[in-house]
């Protein structure tokens, strides 16, 4: 009975396994997906940790927001626009499109 118990407990543990990928990716590396990544969000991870000062001379191709931590902004959904959003010490804390 000892022995059935143990082989189930083996069996699982290989079945899950075999389900975790080869790679692993943190989440500063951006989606993998181009449609998810339209407004090229991955190429401003670096300055996440930085002040949203860090972005005023920047141009963007595409429309982009800086919002500081408890800013009103509206929620419409656009794919296009790029955010940098602020934390209460005026740091990034995340970019991303939306």
């Amino acid at each position: 009975m000892i022995f059935k118990k143990k082989l189930a407990v083996f069996a699982t543990a290989m079945l899950l396994a075999g389900c975790q990928s080869a790679t692993h990716k943190n989440a500063a590396s951006g989606p993998t997906d181009p449609e998810l990544d339209r407004c090229g969000a991955s190429d401003y991870q670096q300055y996440v940790g930085k002040p949203l000062s860090a972005i005023d001379g920047l141009r963007f191709e595409h429309p982009a927001r800086a919002v500081p931590w408890n800013a009103a902004v509206t929620m419409d959904f656009n794919l296009n626009r790029l955010n940098f959003m602020g934390d209460s010490q005026n740091k990034i804390t995340r970019v991303y499109c939306g």
